[in-house]
């Protein structure tokens, strides 16, 4: 017989996130899976595909599929990819989605921003809320991708409110599997910082995120949404608690941070995030936890108590290896 169970595109199902928050909706929907960099491995019992959003093909996944919903996790991070091949996906890519949506009537949509579109300057108020103004994109040409989806969902939401768009802009993302800049950095052994400068920073466990994108989805509040505990810590403080040495980087002129990164092979210290080290960018994340009933299961001591433990087991294998 076949499964009654209602269908959702989960796109960027080849990372960490869209991982977790797969099993978490596989008990209740059917899923189907779409990445644009490579065709994610889930099992049989899941479709997958491997295709640019942008691409003609792209289109028949949705006339194919009776799905309930879209969740919208794909975009190519900065490092990744060139400037150009980022619009394209980030932003021509979702517009394409979204204008799919409406043509298969496929609501609601759920679309993955950052806190990132803030942008970070001495004078940000704190918390940020909702309503603040998006000034990462006159800040860094690097983050233009990344406001200009969030203005192409906007714009959507208010145009189509048939479908039920909801936009969540979540803190740093940290956790096993996460590849951003930060879980990466938290990682290191020795990790930078600049001198002088440790602003406050939160940190959401992925599995937390997961979980905060099925509720959104499940209870289809349509808006934006910050997405962050309410507490947080200073950067040197999160990277001593994860068990990382600091080595103090020079903050002018701004160069010097990306040219030592590059020569000590850090490719989690991007130069258009400098700023985000320099200047606090804490976000409100009341209005989420009120409408959806949101607590983060995972606390900070947790979380980076977990990156302590993963460079304790590395320094105890390689121990292992020297003396074998």
């Amino acid at each position: 017989m076949a499964d009654p169970k209602p269908q959702i595109l989960v796109t960027g199902a080849a990372g960490a996130l869209a991982q977790r928050l797969i099993q978490l909706l596989k008990k209740d929907y059917r899923v189907v899976a779409v990445d644009f960099r490579r065709r994610p491995e889930l099992g049989r019992d899941i479709p997958s595909y491997g295709i640019d959003f942008n691409h003609r093909g792209f289109e028949d996944i949705l006339r194919h599929h009776e799905l309930a919903g879209v969740i919208h996790l794909g975009r190519i991070l900065a490092y990744e990819s060139s400037p150009y091949r980022r619009y394209n996906a980030n932003v021509l890519g979702a517009r394409h989605l979204l204008d799919f949506c409406r043509q298969y009537r496929v609501a609601p949509v759920l679309v993955l921003s950052t806190f990132h579109v803030y942008g970070a300057t001495p004078y940000n108020p704190a918390p940020l809320d909702e309503e603040a103004p998006l000034k990462a994109s006159e800040l860094t040409l690097d983050l233009v991708d990344s406001v200009e989806l969030e203005n192409l969902a906007n714009v959507y939401l208010w145009r189509y409110p048939e479908l039920s768009i909801t936009i969540l802009r979540p803190c740093h993302i940290v956790g096993p599997g996460m590849g951003n800049s930060m879980s990466l950095l938290l990682s290191q052994r020795v990790a930078p910082m600049l001198a002088g400068f440790s602003p406050l920073m939160q940190f959401i466990h992925v599995d937390d995120m997961a979980r905060a994108f099925r509720l959104a989805f499940q209870q289809n509040q349509p808006g934006i949404y910050n997405v962050a505990p309410q507490d947080w810590i200073p950067y040197q403080e999160a990277l001593a608690e994860c068990g990382c040495a600091l080595l103090p980087l020079p903050s002018i002129p701004s160069l010097a941070p990306y040219l030592i990164s590059r020569l000590l092979g850090w490719k989690s210290f991007p130069s258009y995030l400098l700023n985000y080290f320099k200047y606090p960018v804490v976000i409100d994340g009341g209005l989420f936890e009120r409408t959806f009933s949101f607590q983060p299961r995972q606390s900070l001591a947790t979380i980076f108590a977990e990156y302590r433990r993963r460079k304790e087991i590395g320094a105890g294998e390689r121990r292992m290896a020297y003396r074998d």
